[in-house]
């Protein structure tokens, strides 16, 4: 599906009528509260069980692979600004087919991820209200972050701006108190020394992978940022100062929360899976209501989660559909929202909310494993896509190379072929086989659709 036939269309925004009302100061926020999602307080358990402290080495390779995807998406996002992210850069570099095929892919994704954030969100609340009915909340979530978004785009930046901020507020105290801990200074408490960390490996090189696939997925989310910036004040700072920070960013709050975690818990209690590994650190440091205060911390990154995608899905298909790449009622925009879009996203995740209770057992099963590896999908198109536009960029400008992937092209081929290990890993693995198996089958189908279309328009 090469696209050596079909000439580049000159360098454009699609984002002229929406509003530019992000200040830098959301941006900043977004880019900092954006890399703890809810995947790090709710999934990292099953991972600790399975790697035991050997997870500090799983998330330490998977953050170092998403911290050359960043820098691969920041070059070409400050080059070229885009609502539409990726989806763009893909279809600039490798042909419509691929901007299709990664944009809609990512849509999916992030409608559904819309309707299992409320449904999380939900369950938090009914444990804290069990007279109230899971799916009322989350109707109200979903109106609450649909009339947001419809109202204004500096609605959304508020909203991420307080989210993020309380988000990272809770992650860095977590940290600052571990820290005490585990030198012995913190009043109340025995330093742990390494008593955990003797059986690094507990179940080798098995346990190991699956903790490696959990912290891949774990890190999902960072791409808004890039979304984001198409409608800041100036995107182009806003992407170079969002990816030049985000290799601290992800040292200190995955890897770095979670060498506290195991350094201070035994990997194999079952706290750490049935409380989740934040409160099972903080009940072993005796700090009291650890358990609320943790349940509060993850509902908001569960709503922030539901706030960004339901953002970032109506931004991605408002793009595609100036591409010509969707139907033409998405595109609509009014005050500088694309209105309808951001109406769409959020009705499809109400859809997936009303069949997580309808058809759990097979339509809804088979939605999740549909997406489980779009994430790796956007990845490989944004190394592929960078491969291609960074010698165009030399060539004809030079000066839009404001951010740089780091030994190019190198280090991106080393990024392709860890993307290609995680595929192998996944295949070895039955529950990771069915998602990759369904993504791969959905992938397909999308780029067929998307070839026959760029194919006609060739021809018309």
């Amino acid at each position: 599906m090469s696209n050596s036939t079909t000439p580049e269309a000159p360098p454009r925004s699609d984002d002229a009528a929406l509003s530019h009302g992000l200040k830098q100061r959301h941006l900043s926020m977004i880019a900092l509260g954006g890399v703890i999602g809810a995947g790090l307080f709710v999934g990292s358990g099953a991972g600790i069980a399975a790697a035991g402290p050997s997870i500090v080495v799983a998330y330490a390779l998977s953050g170092l692979l998403v911290m050359l995807v960043m820098r691969m998406l920041g070059e070409m996002s400050a080059a070229y600004p885009s609502s539409g992210s990726f989806s763009a850069h893909a279809e600039r570099a490798i042909g419509p087919w691929a901007g299709f095929t990664a944009g809609w892919a990512f849509w999916v994704l992030l409608c559904t991820a819309v309707g299992l954030e409320g449904i999380g969100a939900a369950q938090i609340v009914h444990g804290w209200l069990p007279g109230t009915p899971e799916w009322a909340w989350v109707a109200l979530f979903m109106v609450v972050f649909c009339g947001t978004n419809l109202a204004a785009v500096k609605n959304f930046g508020e909203f991420e701006f307080w989210f993020a901020a309380l988000k990272v507020g809770a992650i860095s105290l977590f940290l600052v108190l571990g820290v005490l801990a585990i030198a012995g200074v913190l009043p109340g408490t025995d330093a742990p020394g390494t008593s955990h960390l003797g059986d690094f490996m507990p179940h080798g090189g098995n346990g190991l992978i699956i903790g490696l696939l959990a912290s891949v997925f774990a890190y999902g989310g960072l791409e808004t940022v890039t979304i984001a910036a198409a409608e800041s004040e100036n995107p182009v700072k806003g992407v170079a100062s969002a990816v030049r920070t985000a290799m601290w960013r992800i040292a200190l709050f995955y890897v770095g929360s979670m060498a506290v975690i195991v350094t201070l818990v035994p990997w194999d209690s079952p706290e750490v899976v049935e409380k989740g590994p934040y409160v099972a650190a903080l009940d072993e440091l005796g700090i009291p209501g650890a358990g609320q205060l943790m349940n509060v911390v993850v509902l908001v990154a569960l709503l922030s989660a539901m706030n960004a995608n339901i953002y970032g899905a109506s931004r991605i298909g408002y793009s595609l559909v100036e591409r010509g790449q969707g139907p033409k009622a998405l595109g609509r925009v009014s005050g500088g929202v694309p209105r309808t879009a951001v109406l769409v996203s959020s009705l499809f995740g109400f859809g997936c909310v009303l069949l997580s209770y309808w058809r759990p057992d097979d339509v809804f099963s088979w939605l999740l494993n549909m997406i489980g590896a779009v994430i790796l999908v956007v990845w490989i198109f944004i190394a592929v896509a960078q491969l291609r536009l960074r010698r165009r960029l030399e060539r004809e400008a030079p000066e839009k190379l404001v951010v740089r992937m780091w030994g190019f092209p190198w280090l991106t081929w080393v990024a392709l072929a860890g993307m290609a290990g995680v595929f192998v890993l996944m295949a070895r693995e039955p529950d990771t086989r069915v998602q990759l198996y369904s993504t791969g089958g959905m992938t397909l189908v999308l780029a067929a659709v998307g070839y026959a279309r760029q194919r006609r328009r060739a021809r018309g």
